[in-house]
């Protein structure tokens, strides 16, 4: 039961939080539902896709920051991001409660967090407890800032029809590279612990300071569309972002 519910609450706290932000049309259950359902989906494509590559996933270079990108971008933000992103357009993109710009955010955030929990599950059921409160400290939450981030840009693509493909790119490669940074620096301070232990705490300071920088990113983000959607539902979808 303990591993169920680290598993679990970190998510459920981190959804409750995203939709109480929204102020001013909050979104049906049933639309987060699909929202949330599409992550699991995602998690469950990333990994048919990745499985007939397990060996390449394996094969090391010897040289720690290579494989460290290798491993970051390749085999767990490129298509964790791009699985995420591609079900989030298709289940939400057309779905007639996506009427504001804090909706975005909030769709993007649940598919991560579907994402997430069946993640989570995965690990901590295979490494137990102490993996379950890392990853609740600083995954799940990690996973729902990228989402804010493809949200945030998904939402100025549906608002901003002007440059909607644009925008619908950087919000795929902005979670990408977000995802892909997040990882490299926590894989790559492991990998050369053994090398230089100077060299591994320093990248693991870094590594904190990219998630601090994550989070007052994710917190900005939110507060500009909550502002935003307050515009919009003030009658004026006039909104400028720089």
């Amino acid at each position: 039961m303990s591993l169920i519910l680290i598993s679990i609450l970190p998510v459920i706290t981190i959804m409750i939080y995203l939709y109480y932000r929204d102020k001013y049309e909050k979104e049906p259950l049933s639309s987060l539902f699909k929202a949330f359902s599409a992550g699991v989906l995602s998690a469950i494509l990333t990994i048919a896709a990745l499985m007939p590559f397990g060996s390449l996933a394996e094969f090391k270079t010897g040289l720690p920051f290579v494989d460290a990108v290798k491993s970051a971008f390749l085999w767990a933000a490129i298509p964790e991001e791009f699985f995420k992103y591609i079900c989030l357009y298709l289940f939400i993109w057309k779905d007639r409660n996506f009427n504001e710009h804090y909706d975005g955010i909030i769709y993007a955030a649940f598919v991560s967090l579907g994402f997430a929990l069946f993640e989570n599950i995965l690990y901590v059921f295979q490494m137990g407890m102490d993996v379950g409160i890392s990853r609740a400290i600083i995954t799940v939450p990690a996973h729902a800032l990228f989402g804010v981030i493809m949200g945030f840009y998904f939402s100025l693509a549906k608002f901003n029809r002007s440059r909607v493909k644009a925008y619908l790119i950087l919000s795929l490669l902005l979670a990408i590279l977000a995802h892909g940074i997040f990882d490299f620096l926590l894989m790559y301070s492991s990998a050369v612990s053994q090398i230089d232990q100077t060299m591994s705490m320093v990248i693991f300071v870094l590594f904190f300071i990219f998630v601090a920088y994550l989070w007052k990113l994710g917190f900005s983000k939110i507060r500009k569309h909550v502002a935003a959607s307050a515009i919009f539902n003030m009658g004026s979808d006039k909104i400028e972002y720089r």
